[in-house]
């Protein structure tokens, strides 16, 4: 790890003190992304509610610039050149890592919550994208959401990388994740306003490491 990439986590516990026993659990999750990601892998997002808004919220973290410039790769843009309209192709596009949000996804989703169990819709779709190596990122205030934990199930029995951000107790997530962070809070929207920061943290980690 680069030292300007610790830097990025010792201000998060100087910023939030309540998070100084969730340092080695957050500097973990980060490892395990990271070793997803440079190891040419993909990572999967889901929650529920407030949840889902930050699983889109991190895939929109990754996809794209968060606080750096990432110019595009040299190989892409070379290739890029070869076209008509490559070079506003260059001058627009940002380097990326490889996320999906499984919060979206309308017509499936709507079909699946018609024909299925609504408990499996997660789970269904870490099914079907996962391979070993990827990597199941979960959020859930409680840690007992059912479809973060049937996800979770899938992606152990694929041989994936597990990471939850929770709250309370943990619940049984805590239980099924590689790597756990704990909020230090109970009540939903306590537990969420946690949540921004350690995942804004774990992106700007990932941003000054590959870019």
């Amino acid at each position: 790890m680069k030292e300007t990439t610790r830097e990025i986590l010792e201000s998060l516990v100087a910023r939030y003190p309540a998070l100084a026993s969730e340092k080695t659990n957050i500097q973990s999750a980060y490892q395990v992304l990271a070793d997803c990601f440079e190891s040419g892998h993909r990572l999967y997002i889901c929650g529920n509610g407030g949840s889902a808004a930050d699983s889109e919220h991190i895939a929109g973290e990754l996809l794209k610039s968060f606080k750096k410039c990432r110019p595009l790769p040299e190989k892409l843009t070379k290739a890029l050149a070869e076209y008509e309209d490559g070079e506003a192709l260059i001058a627009g596009l940002e380097g990326g890592l490889p996320v999906v949000s499984l919060c979206g996804h309308f017509a499936f989703s709507t079909a699946y919550l018609n024909d299925k169990d609504p408990a499996f819709i997660f789970a269904q779709q870490v099914n079907a994208y996962g391979e070993k190596g990827d990597v199941l990122l979960t959020l859930s205030t409680s840690g007992n959401s059912k479809n973060c934990v049937y996800a979770a199930m899938v992606a152990k029995a694929l041989e994936m990388g597990t990471v939850a951000l929770v709250g309370g107790n943990g619940g049984k997530l805590k239980t099924l994740a590689d790597v756990t962070v704990v909020a230090p809070e109970k009540e939903t929207y306590k537990v969420q306003e946690y949540h921004l920061p350690i995942y804004h943290c774990l992106c700007a980690m990932l941003e000054e490491e590959f870019f």
